[in-house]
């Protein structure tokens, strides 16, 4: 990684996340970036002490990066992904929600052997390893049920309504909780075989979509979930209960809120999953940056030809999306 160049395209929450992590984690790098927003490129400019451009082309014809890092809007990420891959450059990409231009994205990146990384953070979260661990040991089918919500103007009160892509149709609020929970609840239950879904609005708020979905899924397995996910509960919840009748887990979103029963004593006891959990003023208690970090670690390795800490691809993610659509009633 010696001498590595790496541009941040996006100085939104995410493009700063990942730019302050890169900053910090790996002096060795050279790290630029991409904003078009005048008071957002200075900022960033201040803080990481990095230079910053105004558009995309500049930034690639004066750095000549190996690498980027898409962190816009997501409807935007497509047509970025594209340039950056024509250009021969390895591949960050935040969660896209729309499927925009995929084909053409997996082709170019066959086609060039250069690295294409898809972010999904859950999968590297410790508590959802040791999730995916019980349940697969334990084997027979069990049910859960799993609550995902935030009130949507709470999740990024800095920006204008009309900046923040969570208020837009196409790439929504409860499509992406959607986007971020399904990955790993699919790898830890399996293939869904059946779907039901009951959607409708609670809030008061000036959305064209659904504020709230209840689906209740049927895996391939026999397992049976009810996933509620809205931008409706005043204060930001996740709540997860796996059980059967050996098996019992109860996790609250946080490091310290996983417990699981104890056949033998007959309690419900705490599992410690990290060590030093790292968050962020300003995020939810269960926003943990450790994950994001891992992220990043994990798409440099696969740079160098170590694909071992990859967890989620595009090709799977184009299959989650089919599934969103189909619960979003768009096909």
């Amino acid at each position: 990684m010696q001498g590595m160049k790496v541009i941040v395209i996006g100085m939104g929450s995410m493009g700063r996340r990942r730019t302050e992590l890169l900053v910090k984690n790996y002096t060795q790098i050279k790290v630029s970036a991409v904003e078009s927003d005048e008071g957002r490129r200075k900022r960033a400019e201040e803080e990481y002490h990095i230079k910053v451009y105004a558009d995309l082309e500049t930034a690639l014809t004066e750095e000549s990066p190996d690498a980027a890092f898409v962190c816009t809007s997501p409807e935007s990420h497509g047509n970025i992904i594209m340039e950056c891959a024509v250009r021969g450059l390895h591949i960050f990409s935040e969660i896209n929600l729309l499927p925009n231009r995929y084909d053409e994205i997996l082709k170019e990146s066959r086609m060039s052997g250069k690295t294409l990384y898809l972010s999904s953070t859950q999968l590297y979260r410790k508590e959802i390893e040791l999730i995916q661990k019980l349940v697969t040991q334990h084997q027979n089918k069990l049910n859960y049920h799993y609550h995902v919500g935030q009130y949507l103007p709470d999740w990024h009160p800095w920006d204008q309504k009309r900046e923040f892509f969570a208020w837009s149709s196409k790439t929504n609020g409860c499509r992406e909780i959607l986007a971020i929970e399904l990955p790993w609840i699919l790898k830890t239950f399996g293939a869904v075989k059946e779907i039901m879904v009951w959607k409708d609005h609670l809030s008061s708020l000036p959305v064209d979509y659904p504020d709230n979905y209840m689906i209740v899924m049927l895996h391939e397995n026999g397992s049976k979930g009810v996933l509620l996910t809205d931008i409706v509960s005043r204060k930001a919840i996740r709540a997860l209960t796996v059980y059967s009748e050996d098996l019992l887990i109860q996790w609250r979103g946080t490091p310290d809120s996983l417990v699981t029963f104890n056949l033998q004593n007959q309690r419900m006891e705490r599992v410690d999953t990290y060590l030093n959990a790292e968050t962020k003023p300003g995020y939810a208690e269960f926003i943990i940056e450790n994950a994001y970090l891992e992220e990043i670690e994990a798409f440099l390795r696969k740079m160098e030809g170590d694909s071992s800490l990859e967890r989620y691809t595009f090709e799977e993610d184009a299959e989650t999306l089919k599934l969103i659509n189909r619960i979003e009633g768009l096909i």
